[in-house]
Formats: C-alpha cells, sequence, structure tokens
C-alpha cells in the first residue's frame, strides 16, 4: 500500500508522455483490448464496490471497497465486501466502527489480511466521524458552499489525510466514484509506464501518479487506466524485464525510437 499522506502535483521537466505518445498507446491498447469498456460507467446503488473500484456513489463505501481490493484479487475483495454488507448492513459506519475489532475481521477474512484492513477501515470510520460529526464525505461529490466544486486537489487532500488511504486509494475515488479525471497507478500501470519511457527511471508509483497525472489528457486518463491494467495483466511479453515474448508496447517503443523527427507515430507504426 502506498504511503498516505498526500503528494503535491509534480514539478519535473520530463516531457513524456507527450499528448500524441498518450492517444497512439490508447489507441494500440483499445485494439488489442477491445473487450473492455473505457467510457466511464456512472455508479449504481446496487453496485459492491470492491469489484468495481470503487464505482458506488456513497464516498465512503467506495473507500472501503477500495481498501477491501488492496493486495488480493477481485473475486477475494468482492466475496469480503458482500459479507462485510451482509454482517453489519450496507453502508451502516456507524456499526462497523462500534464493533469489536474481531466481528469486522471475521466478516472481511476471504479479502486476505483481514487484521490490517479491518483496523484501517475502523480507524477511518472514527477519524471521520470525529472530525466531521458524522459517518459521512459526501460533500465531497456536492458544490461548496462558494457554488464550486471540490478540485482534485482538495478531495486528494481530505482523503489521504486519513491513515491508510494513499493517493492511488484516494484517485480511486476521485475516478470511479465522483466521476473525475484522474489517474491511478497500480503495480502493472506503474510496470508499463517505465517500459513506455513515459517516467525517469527513477520515479516511485507515487511520483509515477502524480507526473502522469498531469502529463496525460484528461479525457485519456480513465481509459489509459483501464487498459493499461489489463493489459499488464495479461501480456507475457512485458511482464518481466527482458521477456523474448513480443509485447505491443515494446513494438511502439521501438517504433518510436527508431522514426525520424518529421514522421507522426502513426507512421511508424
Amino acid at each position: 500500500m502506498l504511503k498516505a499522506s498526500y503528494v503535491p502535483p509534480c514539478d519535473t521537466d520530463f516531457p513524456h508522455p507527450t499528448t500524441s505518445e498518450a492517444v497512439a498507446v490508447f489507441a494500440i491498447l483499445s485494439k488489442a483490448h477491445p473487450q473492455y469498456a473505457t467510457i466511464r460507467m456512472a455508479p449504481k446503488l446496487t453496485t459492491n464496490s470492491a469489484a468495481t473500484c470503487g464505482n458506488v456513489h456513497n464516498v465512503i463505501d467506495s473507500l472501503i471497497g477500495t481498501i477491501l481490493s488492496q493486495n488480493t484479487s477481485g473475486r477475494n475483495s468482492s466475496r469480503a465486501k458482500a459479507e462485510l454488507d451482509a454482517a453489519f448492513g450496507r453502508n451502516n459506519f456507524a456499526a462497523i466502527a462500534r464493533s469489536p475489532r474481531e466481528a469486522v475481521m471475521e466478516a472481511i477474512r476471504h479479502g486476505g489480511l483481514a487484521n490490517k484492513k479491518a483496523a484501517t477501515i475502523q480507524n477511518l470510520l472514527k477519524s471521520i466521524e470525529e472530525r466531521h460529526g458524522d459517518y459521512s464525505l459526501q460533500y465531497l461529490a456536492e458544490t461548496a458552499i462558494d457554488g464550486k466544486q471540490y478540485s482534485n486537489q482538495d478531495v486528494m487532500k481530505e482523503l489521504t489525510s486519513y491513515d491508510g488511504v494513499g493517493p492511488k486509494t484516494a484517485s480511486c475515488v476521485l475516478m470511479f466514484c465522483l466521476g473525475r479525471d484522474s489517474f491511478a497507478v497500480d503495480t502493472h500501470i506503474f510496470r508499463l509506464s517505465k517500459v513506455l519511457g513515459w517516467v525517469p527511471s527513477n520515479a516511485d508509483r507515487i511520483l509515477t501518479q502524480a507526473h502522469l497525472d498531469i502529463r496525460l489528457p484528461a479525457e485519456l486518463k480513465y481509459g489509459l487506466h483501464v487498459l493499461m491494467i489489463q493489459h499488464g495483466r495479461t501480456c507475457k511479453g512485458c511482464k518481466k524485464a527482458g521477456s523474448p515474448t513480443p509485447c505491443i508496447l515494446k513494438d511502439f517503443v521501438k517504433a518510436n525510437e527508431s522514426r525520424s523527427p518529421n514522421m507522426s507515430l502513426t507512421e511508424a507504426l
């Protein structure tokens, strides 16, 4: 899990990815993985937040589902969230916060790291109630007093101020719950970003997310997030450095490196 502290926008002169590079990679991955939707779907009331990366209306529900998704499979996290809801009631955050730790652990045990995740969830809920007087963060989804929408930076600062909520988790809530243009970086995206040369070689995941959130066109962030994760999960050629197995992104990098200055990326491919 990433360190639970907000990282401000990355101030760097690193020139990649350019808009044309991002568009080209989006086109390549869309063609290779047409079965994955790159258009954001509106949250549904009945959705399991762990199964959908937090694609639900309730901000805290989205946070809990995303926390349960950490370091486990989608199947296991979905089961853990379903059993948490069955044990305490959907979005009954007070019951979760006030229950014995062991009861929460038992409800989410199929998701792995039950002790750590139960502590994170209960501490999160207690902190929210202490700060706001209620188990709610819905104000982040609403219009501020001055009539403006809370900025992505405002939301990130609030969410990552809670222990156990890192930049990736907060970005997922921004994308999937609040419908914002944000770019969460998981282990697959981090690895592919290095393959593509989109970040400095010494960048860690937190700086990679901050950098790409600035460089990528807003309209491509959601689609690239989905496609890069799916490609990272399924492509054997880019899973290991030096792998002889073909990878469409490695081919893209080679073509981009060999093209003449006057040749477009499309022509090079």
